[in-house]
């Protein structure tokens, strides 16, 4: 018998512990009540995510049904990550117009095989910050960078799933501000042994949704939505996320478990949202200057890097505009050591 399908929406609350407290939250995304003490945290729920998110759907159609009665309004101050620490944090690239732009800024031709098999890195998961927590580095010359990018979050996923099959262990959807400092970048990767000091910690939108929650925003096993950028109250970009990508998550995730298994909790992105279209803008500033030097713009007219007091904010629409994840919304901290 096919489940039914489920629609979730969850959230992590400040409770002083480091894992905080997992909430059911309404349609509305405004209001929430605690999923219960069998279900302290996001990560007991993954852990048993077949056997005990069913009821937990039930638990959210009695809420419905009472017009979600006695349900605390939700603050964005209260709000952790989804996932305050992951098992795993898995990056892809799946838009070619970012790698296009950002391979040229590096001065490096696209990898081979980037249509045939997925471009992914591991990331640091063991911080990971909530919605309105500053984005804090330690010198501006480290070139501080946005990116807004989507991400899944799975269940277990056994060695050797396919496409298909790893379609049906995709647990929850996220949005998320993968920053990067861009003037560590070149240094670190050309060690040949990837990313670490140039990626810090990454920073999500307070509500994961199920895919069946997104409903006519989830197509072919991606968000079907744009991602608005805003860069100090101006728009800044808004790509669509299912627009020019090489591949979709459940592609992703089974190239991931060719040769090992994903632990439940495992964040699976896509990489940053990108459209080739100039009207769409751009979700990452390095983007933004390379179209800029195309288009024959001097240095000193690129848009400039993050800088003490910028504020960014992020949040992704479904077809009538809604903000599905909530919104990242953060200030630039730059603190000198």
């Amino acid at each position: 018998m096919t489940p039914s399908p489920l629609h979730l929406r969850l959230a992590t609350r400040h409770n002083g512990t480091r894992d905080g407290e997992l909430m059911l939250v309404s349609p509305s995304g405004q209001q929430w009540v605690p999923a219960g003490r069998d279900l302290p945290t996001l990560q007991a729920l993954l852990d048993v995510w077949d056997a005990q998110a069913p009821g937990l759907e039930q638990r959210r159609l009695a809420l419905e049904a009472e017009g979600w009665r006695g349900a605390e309004r939700i603050d964005p101050t209260h709000c952790m990550a989804p996932l305050p620490r992951a098992y795993q944090w898995a990056d892809a690239s799946v838009y070619r117009n970012h790698a296009r732009l950002i391979y040229q800024w590096r001065k490096e031709p696209i990898p081979p095989r980037y249509d045939i098999e997925p471009l992914v890195y591991q990331g640091g998961s063991d911080v990971m910050l909530g919605p309105v927590e500053p984005i804090v580095a330690t010198d501006a010359a480290h070139l501080v960078d946005l990116e807004a990018e989507v991400a899944v979050i799975t269940k277990d996923v056994p060695m050797g799933t396919t496409a298909e099959q790893a379609a049906d262990r995709i647990a929850l959807v996220v949005l998320l501000n993968d920053v990067s400092l861009r003037g560590l970048i070149p240094g670190e990767l050309a060690k040949g042994f990837g990313f670490y000091q140039s990626k810090p910690a990454t920073s999500f939108a307070p509500i994961a949704v199920t895919p069946a929650a997104l409903g006519e925003a989830w197509k072919d096993h991606m968000f079907d939505g744009r991602v608005r950028i805003e860069l100090n109250g101006e728009r800044f970009g808004e790509p669509h996320a299912n627009s020019e990508v090489v591949f979709n998550f459940a592609q992703i995730i089974a190239h991931l478990a060719r040769t090992r298994s994903l632990v439940a909790g495992s964040i699976v992105g896509a990489g940053t949202v990108s459209n080739a279209d100039p009207d769409s803008g751009s979700a990452c500033i390095t983007e933004a200057r390379v179209r800029a030097q195309l288009q024959g713009e001097p240095e000193d007219r690129l848009p400039p890097y993050l800088q003490h007091g910028d504020r960014v904010r992020i949040l992704a629409g479904g077809p009538q505009g809604e903000a599905l994840f909530g919104a990242i919304d953060q200030v630039v901290e730059i603190r000198s050591r």
